[in-house]
């Protein structure tokens, strides 16, 4: 069986923790190397936490994929980072799979574009909680019903956009199916700024940031006589691996671009 080589951005960060260990522990993937900002050149089996884990620690992304020419980058950094890092992967012919949330429209379409002139595959996923992404995909399915929705995402308060990725993109699917609209009354007014969240076609998004919070969303939906709320809560970063395996599967297979695990989830 050929082993998918990959390098894992970010590998001491929670997330990245988590990567590291899907990759060691996956049998037809091979951990090839991982970028950081410090150590170069150490072997990542000499950093606590990473004992029996083998891999050339490199602070240079060029130079990393230049040496060990992998398969798969999984990038679970900032934005700002993982928009510069799926960038020159692509330029390597390396396939991203990118956990970052706080991408702009350009710079989805200028990744898109780039996926398209290369024939490579790669993987942008606000959430890669299987999970979420069913959440999301059955609040899309309810707001054919339901135009009345509210979004309140709960996270720990380490994390640095508001509101979350996930927010947003639940936001996005949702209004592909709603027609835009004011909710609430008509002359509501807000006596502390903010009180209402805030405000996506008409629909309201809260975002909660609180210590011993992990990820969590609730999407709200009323009718007359009724509500439905949908539900995920993710309590460690293990939850979010299935999600980056089944994305690596992909991208190793595909040569489009893909915002969104929910259009690889049928």
């Amino acid at each position: 069986m050929k082993k998918v080589k990959i390098v894992v951005a970010g590998p001491r960060g929670r997330m990245g923790t988590e990567a590291v260990k899907l990759v060691k522990e996956t049998e037809n993937y091979e951990l090839v190397g991982v970028i950081d900002r410090k150590y170069e050149g150490k072997d990542l089996a000499e950093i606590d936490g990473f004992a029996g884990i083998n891999g050339k620690i490199y602070t240079d992304i060029q130079q990393c994929f230049k040496e060990t020419q992998p398969d798969v980058l999984i990038d679970l950094t900032t934005p700002e980072v993982g928009m510069e890092h799926s960038l020159t992967a692509l330029e390597y012919g390396v396939r991203p799979v990118v956990g970052t949330t706080g991408f702009t429209s350009g710079d989805l379409k200028k990744l898109e574009a780039l996926c398209e002139q290369n024939g490579l595959g790669c993987i942008i996923a606000p959430n890669f909680a299987i999970g979420a992404v069913l959440m999301m995909k059955f609040s899309q399915m309810a707001a054919k019903y339901f135009g009345d929705v509210e979004i309140i995402e709960l996270h720990h308060d380490r994390k640095l956009d508001a509101p979350s990725g996930t927010a947003v993109k639940t936001a996005e699917m949702i209004s592909t199916v709603r027609e835009a609209k004011k909710q609430g009354h008509p002359d509501e007014k807000e006596t502390l700024p903010g009180a209402r969240g805030a405000e996506m076609e008409g629909m309201h998004i809260h975002s909660v940031r609180l210590p011993g919070l992990i990820a969590h969303q609730q999407v709200m939906f009323g009718s007359d006589g009724q509500t439905l709320s949908i539900r995920h809560d993710s309590y460690n970063r293990e939850s979010f691996m299935s999600g980056v395996k089944l994305a690596v599967d992909y991208v190793v297979e595909k040569n489009n671009f893909v915002y969104g695990l929910e259009n690889i989830i049928e």
